[in-house]
């Protein structure tokens, strides 16, 4: 008899964060006094401004009917906007942007847009875990670019270039980095896109951490990069930029022809953002430096509970400039193990680094996600193991 599930599902792993759901969930219902640190979800409220814009929009009768597909193009503009202020670089807002729900929805809908069946995509490790899945799903073969800490958590491409290059139709990076927090600069995407060039490779560039940067740490984007627009494009998202992430917006821009696949692969799936949230977008992507910078600030003043509670402990953590996320070396080296123990004799879940890949073991990952003081209570509980 025929297998109810499709044969694609059986490549794929129970997704790492639904997991962590379920097991803090159960520890939860034993009573335990969780500490959560195990998915990136910002704790704190959306800016009021935010939040405004989008009742006054949920009042008007207009919004209520089916949005645009592409987005709305006040938003597009916005979000062009956006981008020519913060990185300088200029986008046609009628071609070059889309809007998305979430920047999730279109990372994994571009795997369908550009991915053939038995093609290789070239996808990190440890790296977000969507990235396979989407290019599993595309009917493609995800080849692991391994990031080591040896080298900064960037793909070595003189290695990728000597196994799987000649194959690849399309490769994923992302950074700021999640989980690793690694960032990149722009003599690095030049290599990147020099090496996609060289084997006419499509490159998807996830900046959902864009301006999660600390010390005086800005990232830039891809597109900065004289060329980037023949072939790359680049996800954003409000979710952890603004605490937007139940509210599900982002938008790809960069390169024409591979912004119309995803808008075409869109408009078979969905039927686009709800139009008050895209006016919520809008009033987002206008406010001032400072309201961002308040919001980084909350979580640098975290990161550096968390840097002096691992110390403390004796884990070596290298700097963090960037996201929300901590990057340490497990204990003993078994991430799954570690990350066990953690939720059983200290009642923390942290994220085990195997599930973000198979390069990803012996390192765990804390989501930056909780106040101060439970932070600290956090490291207090680990201290003690």
């Amino acid at each position: 008899m025929r297998s109810i599930q499709a044969q694609r599902l059986t490549s794929l792993p129970p997704y790492l964060f639904a997991e962590l759901d379920r097991k803090r969930s159960e520890a939860r219902a034993r009573g335990v006094d969780v500490i959560d640190l195990g998915i990136g979800d910002p704790d704190r409220p959306t800016p009021p401004a935010i939040v405004e814009a989008l009742v006054a929009a949920a009042r008007d009768p207009r919004n209520h009917r089916y949005p645009s597909y592409q987005g709305m193009r006040a938003f597009r503009v916005a979000a062009a906007d956006y981008m020519n202020r913060r990185f300088g670089v200029t986008l046609d807002p009628d071609t070059e942007i889309c809007a998305l729900i979430g920047s999730k929805e279109g990372i994994a809908h571009a795997a369908l847009a550009l991915v053939e069946p038995d093609d290789s995509v070239l996808v990190p490790s440890p790296g977000y875990p969507v990235y396979r899945a989407a290019t599993i799903f595309a009917g493609g073969n995800p080849v692991a670019m391994p990031l080591t800490a040896e080298n900064g958590f960037l793909p070595d491409f003189d290695v990728i270039k000597k196994v799987v290059a000649s194959r690849a139709t399309v490769m994923y990076l992302n950074y700021p980095n999640n989980p690793t927090g690694a960032v990149a600069d722009l003599p690095f995407y030049a290599r990147a896109l020099e090496f996609a060039a060289e084997h006419n490779i499509t490159v998807l560039h996830d900046a959902a951490y864009a301006e999660m940067g600390f010390d005086g740490y800005r990232a830039p984007s891809i597109l900065q990069v004289p060329g980037a627009m023949d072939r790359a494009v680049e996800f954003h998202s409000l979710s952890k930029t603004f605490n937007m992430t139940g509210w599900r917006l982002g938008f790809v821009a960069g390169n024409a022809a591979i912004v119309g696949a995803i808008g075409r692969v869109k408009t078979n799936v969905d039927s686009g953002v709800f139009d008050a949230v895209q006016h919520a977008g809008i009033a987002a992507l206008g406010l001032d430096d400072s309201v961002i910078d308040g919001i980084v600030e909350v979580y640098r003043r975290r990161r550096d509970v968390v840097l002096a509670g691992l110390r403390a402990a004796g884990i070596q953590v290298p700097p963090v400039r960037a996201t929300f996320y901590v990057w340490f070396p497990a204990p003993g080296g078994n991430s799954a193990l570690f990350a066990s123990r953690m939720l059983e004799e200290a009642g923390i879940v942290i994220t085990p680094g195997i599930g973000f890949g198979a390069e990803g073991e012996g390192f765990c990952r804390i989501a930056l996600c909780q106040e101060t003081d439970r932070l600290a209570e956090a490291m207090t509980r680990l201290a003690k193991l």
